[in-house]
């Protein structure tokens, strides 16, 4: 199958625009791409960008569900559904997320998420574990009976069963968390700080332990505070010290208002921000009901029914890149690379996916001036959207 895309603006590798080229896609790999919009006759399918943005597909590194499924349900079917939601709003790929969880349904989901591994179409990359090991102080939205101290009777045989297990996070003050955090990455996993109330020290120490990426950079976790009448500084404060540690941000404009995603960019910059959706099944959901009946949509945002705090989102790919464009006033080639390339290069996949360049997977996207999406392609074939 051979197909086309031009008379596009095309984001290349370095943050470049080649203006009113094009792209050549045969089966799944990106054969060529021109500095004009050359027009093949001998095409399978032919896409017109119209003058706007020929950019890489999305990798969402954090993401819950979709259309009514979760990633926690352990099935086929839940994990296809909410792969396609998200895949029809330019996620052309994914690691799937399972908040605190039982052994049980780690196991279950590991032996999907690895069935689905097996399929270079699925969009499947790995499995990522949102806990369970948290400081319970910040459970925020995760399932309280859930969270537990990490414990390498249940850490390491999950590790050496599952290879598809591919990051995982904890909160670093805990009792083990610097033991897990070293065993993991000896084993090529990301190890990602999160539900925490690390100070800078505890921070130092688990960043000289192998945590490398922060979870929802900002939510659930501390800030600048006073304990009596000093102040002290928190998790972030300290995550911004780190020159060493990435940071993934829910880029919604909600769990972050735009003003500090802007200020985020502009310590991290795009090579250590990653754009994520954190969206919970609830998203796209049909009938408006979410997997976890704790959850509720409320003015566009997700929350705990008791309003005791946010929740994940109901974000998608398009959005955050909108918001940080036209909300946060972040350049569009920054914008994109913190969406495809920076999660790429954080979770080891930049040799075949997170950049439009020949012989990489043809996961693209099309948007219009205006930043709405209008095409998808993922692994080379069109997705209706």
């Amino acid at each position: 199958m051979k197909t086309q895309i031009y008379n596009g603006k095309i984001l290349i590798p370095g943050g470049r625009w080649i203006n009113g080229g094009s792209v050549v896609i045969i089966d799944d790999k990106i054969d060529e791409i021109y500095g004009h919009s050359r027009i093949f006759e001998n095409v399978d399918q032919s896409i017109n960008a119209g003058g706007g943005y020929i950019l890489p597909g999305g990798i969402d590194i954090h993401v819950h569900g979709g259309g009514g499924r979760d990633f926690m349900e352990a099935t086929e079917e839940a994990f296809q559904t909410a792969v396609m939601v998200h895949r029809r709003h330019g996620t052309t790929s994914m690691f799937p997320t399972l908040s605190s969880s039982t052994e049980e349904t780690i196991r279950t989901a590991a032996e999907v998420c690895s069935r689905m591994m097996e399929n270079p179409y699925s969009g499947v990359l790995g499995l990522h574990l949102e806990g369970p090991y948290f400081n319970p102080k910040m459970a925020g939205g995760q399932i309280a009976e859930n969270i537990r101290i990490p414990s390498p009777m249940e850490y390491i045989p999950l590790v050496e069963d599952f290879p598809c297990i591919k990051r995982w996070d904890a909160a670093p003050e805990l009792p083990g968390a610097d033991d897990f955090a070293r065993y993991i990455t000896s084993k090529g996993l990301v190890a990602s700080l999160a539900h925490t109330q690390a100070n800078y020290n505890d921070v130092l120490s688990a960043f000289n332990n192998g945590y490398t990426l922060a979870t929802h950079f900002y939510n659930a976790m501390t800030t600048s505070h006073k304990n009596g009448i000093y102040k002290h500084e928190g998790t972030v404060e300290a995550v911004y010290l780190m020159d060493g540690i990435n940071v993934e941000v829910i880029s919604d404009g909600i769990h972050v208002p735009p003003i500090i995603l802007k200020l985020i960019h502009k310590f991290k910059g795009y090579g250590r921000m990653c754009l994520i959706t954190d969206a919970l099944a609830i998203t796209e959901s049909p009938d408006g009901n979410s997997y976890d009946k704790r959850i509720m949509i409320e003015n566009g945002v997700c929350k705990l029914k008791d309003g005791s705090a946010i929740a994940g989102s109901c974000a998608t790919m398009d959005r955050l890149i909108r918001t940080v464009v036209k909300d946060a006033g972040i350049p569009l080639e920054d914008a994109v690379r913190m969406a495809s390339e920076t999660p790429a290069l954080v979770m080891d996949v930049y040799d075949r996916k997170g950049s439009i360049c020949k012989h990489k997977d043809a996961d693209i996207i099309v948007m219009d001036k205006n930043l709405n999406l209008t095409h998808v392609i993922a692994m080379g074939e069109i997705v209706s959207i």
